[in-house]
């Protein structure tokens, strides 16, 4: 067996960076950006107010005051003249700050009567005026490192960008094997389970900003495996779930080894997810899942997270670790690596399911935490802080 992170460096070693496409803007939210993003105009392109209420001269602001209501400035329709001594424009939010101008006072601390108004209060210090560029200029480069939030779509469409060059997703073929298997919505006969593996982890693959093709259940048969694998064609990534351990009815790895794969490891130190396969079948990375649904979905966040992230040309995070906490008191670890669910609490604190049985799916949707325990780590008392990560959110 080898380690978590010798497993992690190989299956990485596998991963290959899309190419690119563009996209409209649109549908550019969750993708990576290829490169960097150039401002076609400056934000905002002239002195604007950011208040309702009047422009004016600073000098003129005196309380009990009058001055000469002279126009009207609003968002999309500025006012043509100048502001002088004893003069106001009245301005809305958003609207160029008329020349002459170099204050807005906010209409709550006026009155109005007529063609004029009266300095009520005198208010703040601040002009409540957002200065030309005061966001970004022309010119300015946007080159973020993560997949684009909905606030980087607003970023780019501010800079005149209907469309975006980013990396293509990775396509994700997935594999589900097994006789007793069928799928969600069809009858089980009385040996049989429903095939929930494929869906989690097309779900988080699906998050981390692939494309994931759940493809029909291959049977316990060296034909039905080579059907399948033969609909993977197209696929940047393969993966299998279930099958590729060493028992009398595991034939994912003999079947994928007769079709040309390469295969980088088999086992590793961890669980859950001891039995997980990695290597390479023609043009596409394979990799092996256990068939135990929470082996396969810790094995997804551990090892093909960050596969699809580095296809993307996103950073290596090297699954960061934070410390917190615990609620409860845990026993020594053994040889491997744990992975053990865990929900956060309100305090900050994580509580460890009692029961970590890999089978359990009931625990596993409790859980928004894996506690990382390395092997042989000695027990931990309750407070003791412990190393953690999310299982569900990798943010946008």
């Amino acid at each position: 067996m080898i380690s978590v992170a010798e497993a992690r460096a190989r299956v990485l070693g596998l991963a290959q960076v899309t190419d690119t496409e563009t996209v409209a803007l649109r549908a550019a939210h969750g993708r990576v950006l290829d490169g960097h993003i150039t401002a076609t105009r400056t934000q905002p392109p002239f002195a604007a107010s950011a208040m309702d209420g009047y422009a004016v001269q600073n000098p003129d602001i005196k309380l009990g005051a009058w001055v000469d209501v002279i126009g009207q400035a609003a968002a999309g329709h500025g006012f043509d003249g100048q502001v002088n001594p004893g003069q106001a424009v009245r301005i809305f939010t958003g609207a160029p700050v008329p020349q002459g101008a170099d204050h807005v006072v906010i209409q709550e601390n006026v009155t109005r009567e007529e063609g004029r108004i009266r300095f009520d209060a005198i208010g703040d210090t601040a002009t409540h005026i957002r200065p030309l560029g005061g966001d970004f200029h022309q010119g300015d480069r946007f080159a973020p490192t993560r997949r684009l939030t909905a606030g980087d779509v607003m970023l780019i469409a501010a800079m005149n960008h209907a469309k975006v060059t980013v990396r293509r997703k990775p396509v994700v073929a997935i594999i589900a094997t097994g006789d007793e298997l069928v799928m969600p919505g069809q009858p089980p006969g009385a040996d049989q389970i429903i095939a929930s593996n494929s869906f989690g982890v097309a779900a988080l693959l699906d998050s981390a900003g692939a494309e994931t093709r759940v493809l029909p259940i291959a049977r316990d048969t060296i034909d039905s495996l080579k059907t399948v694998f033969d609909y993977t064609s197209g696929a940047d990534l393969i993966v299998t779930i279930g099958g590729a351990s060493v028992g009398d009815h595991d034939l994912v790895g003999p079947v994928a080894e007769s079709l040309g794969l390469e295969r980088a490891f088999y086992k590793i130190a961890m669980r859950p997810g001891k039995p997980l396969m990695a290597g390479r079948l023609g043009p596409a990375a394979l990799i092996g899942l256990p068939g135990n649904p929470v082996s396969a979905l810790v094995c997804t966040r551990i090892f093909l997270i960050p596969f699809v992230s580095k296809m993307l040309g996103l950073p290596d995070s090297e699954d960061r670790t934070v410390r917190r906490p615990l609620a409860v008191s845990l026993a020594e670890n053994g040889p491997r690596a744990h992975y053990m669910r865990a929900a956060l609490r309100a305090d900050g604190s994580v509580a460890v399911a009692q029961n970590q049985d890999s089978s359990l799916l009931s625990v596993l949707t409790k859980s928004d935490t894996l506690v990382v325990r390395p092997p042989h780590d000695p027990s931990r008392n309750s407070g003791e802080d412990v190393a953690c990560l999310p299982l569900w959110s990798m943010g946008l």
